[in-house]
């Protein structure tokens, strides 16, 4: 979508998968799209360094085996003055304050037959869709990201977007 809209920018998609890759060839294929290309990448080994923009990542970060290294790549490949736009589910990471979410049982049993099993056969940390907001903040502070900030769009009471800027 975000080649199409934007044709005078280039777009590279990452994923392990290569069934997913196939998938968004075919796609980006038959829109006619010359702007994008996709990537068989681990981004926990990704080496690139200041060559993006911007940098998306939706809904994915907490599926990683290693997601504090992953987004110490993401500021790495970011240029100076860069934007990260992550976007994961709203919730907080205390289980308590979870109690009254209105998708709470769905999410924890996604986190926990999915989710977390996907990065544990990794050897990964297993985090779940509802690691929240206080851990996500601090893993971006810890890969770098000074300026963050939390938004919400109307119209999705289900997720966090994050805005994270490399200074």
């Amino acid at each position: 979508m975000l080649a199409q809209a934007f044709p005078h920018s280039r777009f590279i998609g990452y994923d392990l998968r290569e069934g997913a890759l196939e998938e968004a060839r075919a796609k980006a294929a038959s829109l006619g799209l010359r702007n994008v290309r996709f990537v068989r990448q681990d981004l926990g080994t990704l080496e690139e360094r200041e060559v993006y923009g911007l940098v998306t990542a939706f809904d994915v970060i907490h599926d990683q085996a290693q997601p504090r290294t992953v987004l110490k790549n993401v500021a790495a490949v970011l240029k100076q003055g860069g934007t990260f736009l992550m976007v994961d589910i709203k919730a907080s990471s205390d289980v308590q304050e979870n109690l009254d979410h209105p998708m709470g049982p769905f999410l924890y049993t996604v986190s926990t037959m999915h989710c977390m099993t996907v990065s544990l056969a990794r050897n990964g940390e297993g985090l779940g869709a509802m690691w929240g907001e206080q851990k996500a903040l601090e893993f971006l502070a810890e890969a770098g990201f000074t300026d963050v900030t939390v938004e919400q769009v109307e119209g999705d009471p289900f997720n966090n977007f994050y805005i994270a800027q490399k200074h």
